[in-house]
């Protein structure tokens, strides 16, 4: 655990990088597209020539259609029963939080399932899958151009890996598959530039919030993680840490009311300590 006085100044350092983004400062700040620099790539290519294409019939999966009840019903889930997770309900998970609808100009921006300033959209997606039907366990990336999934590479020791990945919380390493959201910062620099990570900030929720959604509607749990190694996620996803960086971390499973209950004993603490 952090020394509190450390743990203030990085608050207070926090805060003051936050403030920054005022734009009176730079008012003669000229970003790459106003240059007419060449524009990065909307997604990041294939990585290996092991992608295959998910389904879409979206239409026969098992899934709430009543808004109020899935919004009332999202939450946070850290107990998953260990079942696995099917193919067709991984895809949807995909294509809500990152799938693409549409392509403006011959490739200026993609419009997808969330909202991003500016369309640029500078996420990727990787998983570690456990248990999903038909799924080798490993690691994976999301392509969402042509809403296919590539293979990686295989993983040795599953659950210490995820655990060591998310800062031992061992809990994550019951789930059917975690989500990795990686960040590529020139892809929004070249619009936005001093203010890109702003505005990555606030897209990076659109993205955790479709998934909880998503989640909701199919029955399933997911956590949004912010206490992950980036060293230990990044290499597992062959990420350089500069270019492209893990910025976001949700283990997704399956739940049953028997979890529900031992989800409250999770949080026991609360009123063993009166808070």
């Amino acid at each position: 655990m952090l020394n509190p006085e450390i743990q203030k100044k990085l608050i207070a350092e926090g805060r003051k990088f936050l403030k920054s983004f005022s734009t009176s400062p730079y008012e003669d700040f000229e970003s790459d597209q106003q240059l007419k620099l060449p524009q990065p790539p909307l997604v990041k290519a294939a990585m290996t020539d092991q992608a295959f294409p998910l389904p879409r019939n979206f239409a026969e999966l098992e899934m709430k259609q009543d808004f109020i009840r899935i919004v009332t019903e999202r939450k946070s889930s850290r107990v998953y029963s260990g079942q696995p997770i099917s193919l067709p309900q991984l895809s949807f998970l995909l294509w809500a939080t990152q799938g693409i609808k549409d392509i403006r100009g011959k490739s200026y921006a993609t419009l997808r399932t969330v909202p991003s300033g500016g369309a640029r959209h500078g996420f990727e997606t990787y998983l570690l899958v456990q248990q999903v039907e038909g799924l080798q366990p490993g690691a994976y990336h999301y392509l969402p151009m042509t809403h296919q999934l590539e293979f990686l590479n295989p993983v040795q020791d599953l659950p210490a890996v995820i655990s060591s990945s998310l800062e031992g919380q061992s809990w994550a390493s019951k789930a059917g598959v975690i989500f990795y959201l990686s960040f590529v910062p020139y892809r929004c620099e070249w619009r936005y530039g001093i203010w890109a990570h702003r505005v990555a900030l606030i897209d990076a929720g659109h993205v955790g919030q479709n998934l909880y959604l998503a989640c909701a509607a199919l029955g399933l749990g997911t956590c949004a993680i912010a206490a992950f190694d980036m060293q230990v996620c990044d290499s597992l996803f062959g990420l350089d840490g500069e270019e492209e960086f893990t910025v976001y971390a949700s283990p997704v499973g399956t739940i049953s009311s028997a979890d529900q209950r031992r989800e409250k004993a999770f949080y026991q603490f609360v009123e063993d300590e009166g808070l």
